[in-house]
């Protein structure tokens, strides 16, 4: 909010102490990631800045950290970089492998839970739903107790189904975390939502699939793709179910991190984690795009 021309001296000392603080405090939670970023460009294999580093020397920057996330674990890493060696690193590479498997388990875990979520907060919505309260504290548990606690009861209650050390109890376990924040972000869409769209619909003849297809589904899209944003990133950054619940061959890249902690420091650690910082950025202005949309489209701001 800009300062008012006719502000007091009092006002203005405030206004500017207020932009300090608040710059401090966005610093103060800016600043791992700030420091992550440089340090994935060191040539030498520590996580702390050297003297060429400090110094802005080039030879103390280098890309080869990103470059061994395409070579561990190829057979033939030096082999000339053909056709044959990226396919190499399309079967091989540990970190591509690992990528492929954060992929594919979290684009079915969004698709399970976003549907499911949408589904759930369309129930909570309608004012006759009994219990909603109750329900509503059920569902979105997950986000609430602490992970550990909600892996070992996956774990327990997957060995005995049979569905731990499997991809489909991945998916399953991580789309149990995530439809919380489906049902959040699709219930704050159909808050603002104007019921008599669908009453009129359905005077004019149109069946209730009709209506959900061309009518709450186009309204409600952009909190069901936010929500579907925030499962995917849930799940592409768990680490702890994974652990519990996956094979010791089911690496993800939350999981290839955790091992090169434990196994080997790595500065290519930070590399991936440079990428999936970007990665949120765009993820992040995604949801801010689709919010001001539904902010449009619900009339809460010009367009």
């Amino acid at each position: 909010m800009a300062l008012p021309k006719h502000a007091s001296t009092l006002e203005r000392i405030w206004y500017y102490i207020y932009l300090v603080i608040c710059a401090l405090i966005f610093l103060f939670l800016i600043a791992p990631i700030l420091i992550i970023i440089p340090l994935s460009f060191n040539a030498e294999p520590y996580f702390t800045f050297t003297q060429k580093m400090l110094s802005l020397d080039p030879t103390g920057y280098s890309a080869r950290w990103y470059d061994l996330l395409l070579t561990f674990g190829m057979t033939a890493p030096d082999a000339a970089r053909d056709s044959s060696w990226w396919a190499d690193v399309w079967n091989n590479a540990a970190w591509v492998r690992a990528a492929k498997n954060s992929v594919i388990i979290g684009f079915f875990a969004t698709i399970l839970a976003t549907a499911l979520g949408t589904l759930a907060a369309l129930g909570l919505s309608r004012p006759e739903m009994p219990y909603r309260r109750a329900i509503m504290a059920i569902l979105i548990s997950p986000m609430i107790v602490p992970i550990i606690i909600t892996a070992t009861g996956l774990f327990f209650f997957y060995s005995l189904t049979g569905l731990a050390n499997s991809y489909i109890g991945v998916i399953l376990a991580h789309a149990t975390l995530g439809i919380p924040f489906v049902i959040i972000t699709v219930t704050a869409t159909l808050v603002g939502f104007d019921h008599s769209l669908t009453r009129a619909s359905a005077s004019l003849g149109a069946n209730s699939t009709t209506t959900f297809r061309k009518i709450i589904m186009p309204l409600i899209l952009p909190g069901v793709v936010s929500g579907a944003l925030f499962a995917f990133v849930t799940s592409f950054d768990e680490v702890v179910v994974v652990l519990f619940v996956a094979a010791h061959d089911q690496q993800t890249i939350p999981r290839q991190m955790w091992n090169g902690i434990r196994e080997q420091i790595s500065p290519a650690i930070l590399s991936v984690a440079t990428i999936l910082v970007i990665i949120s950025i765009l993820l992040l202005t995604t949801v801010e795009l689709l919010r001001r949309r539904s902010e449009r489209l619900r009339g809460l701001s010009p367009g």
